[in-house]
């Protein structure tokens, strides 16, 4: 059994809306044994009948994959919905595996134990299937997301406000995207001040402020040694608290110290967690955790030290193993409450009370474990926040505020909070940076609040944290229609970005080059500071190999559907490149751009999301779709008499000669005037008004500089010399009508297309250039695991078919020969076109030994 792709689709994608993992399993000669359905369900028994209905008579192995993959997620506590397998082209015995995922690493990690589990099971061996569960359940714990981390962030998405999670390995997150993120660890956030945060580190210097800040406080005093630690709880009235200067979640800490050996033996404690120890007042009282969000009181928690109750006839350690057996519990934060420890300090608890951890407890009497409540050492939680009188929400306001923290858990002791902490001689003993928010989320009695919205909203207030995104897709066009939204967008001020086939460009600086149309090219934009708008280049490779970088963008634009890529990721006709092109389409939540002249686009309307606009545009103002759309009130982009048209129901404004766009080749270029239409349509959706694309679609020049690569127009020596991209047959037909309408002369194609299309499609890009050109001269660029000569001999062929006469038909290998042979064979006033360039220097390096000062003007030009 053989894996011929795998990857993981990060974003909506052609399978789902949802992550996914994809791989092709080609089983080959690989035979199963008889009863493999019957052995695979008896390893994995808790399968879904419909599941179980489909394993049982599987004859292959790699029908069984999905399934199981699926199966081992459940068990390691990482489920997933979605999942499907799929047969794949001209491959008989393969099977395409889609499988759903929370977490990366497990889905990795049980499609590898999935496809040994086939195979044992096939070959009928043994698999220890409880081993393999037991370390994808610990991959699980490995790489989940804190309980506290994970409110915030699911609070956040409620509201539609985009997750990235930074690092796999920490509960490091970007809420929001370009300008408008902000960052989460835990419960410390990108505004909290780091100053604050050390603040509060220190307790001694919490107090100070607080007191300062007339906060009522304990009192105490910090010390370094024992002796000065039982002079000060000397002086104190009454029993002492000792505790760590700088540590957190009750590390260190002991309550209710009246005697010397109490305080050396707490003191020792608290002297393990740092050598600052903090000796002051115990208040009498409940534990209470007041959470403060930005200037307002989110929840407010009693919290109950850890206990056991008696039943008469169990010991102190078998009622703490029952207890921790409690699902609600687990290790360390990974759960809603953590199990219960029987260290020293719980032993310490447990003699001032008169037991021992082997002491078995009346029935009914109940023992603490600890003389502190906090949640990380096992401790309970009860909601009382509607208890909070005025007065003590404005004291745990004003604490926070004086410590500098946006985020803040407030540490309350008092009789009874809901009266007011002065008037029991109540106060504040700790202000904690980075609070937990289990005991808030998820208390085990009284209301739930939902402490990570609290955050969300102080962190957001109504905004859903969201910058203006625009997608554009389809065969050909896209990278000039990217350019021409993202212009337009900067000259308002915005500070823009775009991701095209030559880089990604912030504010107009390139900062990756490349061809940067996938998904992490996205991302770069997506997570950077600078970014207000953003427009996405999205190409059919970057949809099959990674998915989509966005779960939603604000306007689609899918400019056409024609041949390319067919047989290449399980893309085998027009149609399932339609499919491809329309996961685009069918994330805009705001608006989507449609060619109403392609059948495969007006096709793509009816899959819409709810209350998404259509806007319709062509090159011919009588196009029925268009008329149609219009006719029912929607709006659309037209030309016609040379002009841009701006169509909303029965209100039609003239936007511009489309002479006066550089773009357009002084209205020669059609598919330019295409992409303009769909540009200004675009912007009409994101809310820019017609004098601001006006100037745009004025001002954008399709230069080497700007656009290169993209109708590139150079002089040499009275031939006019069209550099561009085009690599099928849509695109060379457009080229070579454009070169006809810019002279009355001739029109010569230096022509090429990448090695990995099928002979019959480049048959056909043959054929179309024939037709187009009035001479022409084949070369080879990126053969793409083809022979030398194959790819030039498959191009000669077409155009032979499309009846060019033998001698206006030329090959040469070298890019450089083509475009000197193309040259020798023009006549000032004549075009060229150089199709499929990979490079402007293609051209400069085929002139330079004749021509270096052309050479030479074209790289300035370039610069």
């Amino acid at each position: 059994m053989r894996i011929l792709e795998q990857r993981f689709l990060r974003g909506p994608n052609l399978f789902s809306a949802a992550p996914c993992l994809m791989a092709i399993v080609d089983c080959g000669s690989f035979d199963t044994t008889p009863g493999f359905g019957a052995r695979l369900l008896a390893l994995l028994p808790d399968l879904s009948p419909e599941v179980s209905a489909r394993l049982a008579g599987l004859t292959n192995a790699a029908q069984a994959i999905e399934p199981v993959v699926m199966e081992l997620q459940r068990l390691a506590g990482a489920a997933a919905d979605f999942s499907q397998t799929l047969d794949v082209p001209r491959k008989p015995d393969a099977r395409r595996a889609v499988c759903g995922y929370r977490t990366e690493q497990v889905a990795r990690q049980a499609f590898d134990v999935a496809l040994d589990l086939v195979k044992a099971v096939a070959r009928g061996e043994d698999f220890n299937v409880a081993a393999a569960v037991k370390e994808l359940h610990e991959t699980a714990e490995d790489y989940a997301i804190g309980t506290s981390t994970g409110a915030v962030v699911n609070a956040a998405l409620k509201r539609g406000i985009p997750a990235l999670r930074i690092t796999d390995e920490a509960n490091l997150f970007q809420l929001g995207w370009g300008a408008k993120q902000k960052r989460l660890q835990a419960t410390i956030t990108g505004a909290t001040n780091s100053i604050a945060v050390g603040i509060a580190s220190d307790k001694q210097l919490t107090k100070t402020l607080l007191e300062q800040a007339g906060v009522p406080v304990p009192a105490g005093s910090t010390v370094t040694t024992l002796a000065d630690a039982q002079r000060v709880a000397r002086r104190l009235d009454g029993p002492a608290t000792i505790k760590p200067l700088d540590a957190n979640q009750g590390k260190g800490v002991t309550t209710t110290c009246t005697t010397p050996e109490e305080v050396e033996a707490a003191f020792a404690h608290a002297r393990k967690y740092g050598r600052h120890v903090i000796v002051e007042e115990f208040l009498e009282g409940r534990d209470y955790r007041v959470l403060v969000t930005g200037n307002k009181i989110a929840a407010a928690s009693w919290r109950r030290p850890p206990c056991v109750t008696g039943d008469g006839h169990s010991t102190v350690r078998e009622l703490v193993e029952v207890e921790n057996r409690n699902p609600a519990r687990g290790e360390g934060h990974t759960n809603i409450l953590t199990k219960i420890p029987l260290d020293a300090l719980a032993e310490s608890t447990l003699a001032k009370q008169g037991y021992g951890f082997d002491s078995v407890v009346p029935s009914g009497v109940t023992v603490d474990l600890r003389g502190n409540a906090n949640l990380s050492t096992g401790g309970t939680a009860e909601d009382v926040t509607d208890l909070l009188p005025e007065e003590t929400r404005e004291i745990c306001i004003r604490a926070a505020r004086t410590i500098g923290l946006d985020v803040a858990g407030i540490d309350v002791i008092c009789q009874d909070i809901a009266r007011p902490l002065r008037e029991q001689r109540g106060g504040i003993i700790e202000v904690n940076a980075a609070p937990g928010i289990r005991m808030h989320q998820y208390p085990s009695r009284g209301t739930p609040r939902d402490a990570g919205a609290a955050i969300v909203e102080a962190l957001f207030g109504e905004d859903d944290g969201r910058i203006p995104v625009v997608a554009i897709t389809g065969t050909n066009g896209k990278t000039t229609t990217s350019l021409l939204i993202e212009h337009t967008a900067r000259l308002t001020g915005l500070r823009t970005g775009v991701t095209t086939t030559s880089g990604v460009y912030i504010d107009g600086q390139m900062v990756r080059e490349g061809d940067c149309t996938g998904y992490h090219s996205a991302r770069t934009l997506l997570t950077s500071p600078e970014v207000d708008f953003a427009v996405l280049e999205t190409a059919r490779g970057g949809i099959l190999k990674r998915g989509l970088a966005y779960d939603r963008c604000d306007v689609s634009v899918v400019l056409n559907v024609s041949s390319d890529h067919l047989g290449l990721d399980g893309v085998e006709t027009i149609e399932d490149l339609a499919k491809v092109k329309a996961v685009v389409a069918q994330r805009a939540s705001r608006a989507v751009v449609l060619n109403a002249e392609d059948d495969y686009c007006v096709a793509m309307a009816k899959d819409l999301q709810d209350n998404v606009e259509v806007l319709y545009f062509a090159l011919d103002a009588d196009n029925p779709v268009l008329l149609r759309h219009l006719e029912r009130g929607g709006r659309g982009v037209y030309f016609e008499d040379n002009t841009v048209v701006l169509a909303n129901g029965a209100r039609h404004e003239a936007l511009l000669d489309v002479r006066q766009m550089p773009v357009s080749l002084n209205g020669c270029a059609r598919y330019n005037i295409a992409n303009a239409l769909a540009a200004a349509a675009a912007l009409a959706a994101s809310g820019f008004g017609n004098p601001e694309s006006v100037a745009g679609l004025r001002t954008f020049v399709s230069d080497s500089k700007h656009n290169p690569l993209r109708s590139n127009v150079f002089d040499v020596e009275g031939v006019t010399v069209i550099v561009d991209y085009a690599h099928n047959c849509a695109a060379y037909a457009a080229l070579s009508e454009t070169a006809r309408a810019m002279t009355p002369g001739r029109v010569v194609g230096v022509v090429a297309a990448p090695g990995d299309r099928r002979d019959a499609d480049l048959v056909d890009i043959g054929r179309t250039c024939a037709a187009g050109f009035d001479d022409l001269v084949v070369y080879e660029t990126e053969n793409r695991g083809r022979r030398d000569g194959e790819v030039a001999a498959l191009l000669v062929q077409g155009a032979r078919l499309g009846r060019i006469a033998l001698d206006k038909l030329a090959q040469e290998l070298n890019v450089h020969d083509a475009i000197r042979k193309g040259l020798e064979l023009c006549e000032p006033g004549d075009v060229l076109v150089f199709g499929c360039g990979s490079s402007i220097s293609e051209l400069t390096e085929a002139l330079r030994p004749t021509r270096p000062e052309i050479a030479q003007r074209i790289e300035a030009e370039a610069v």
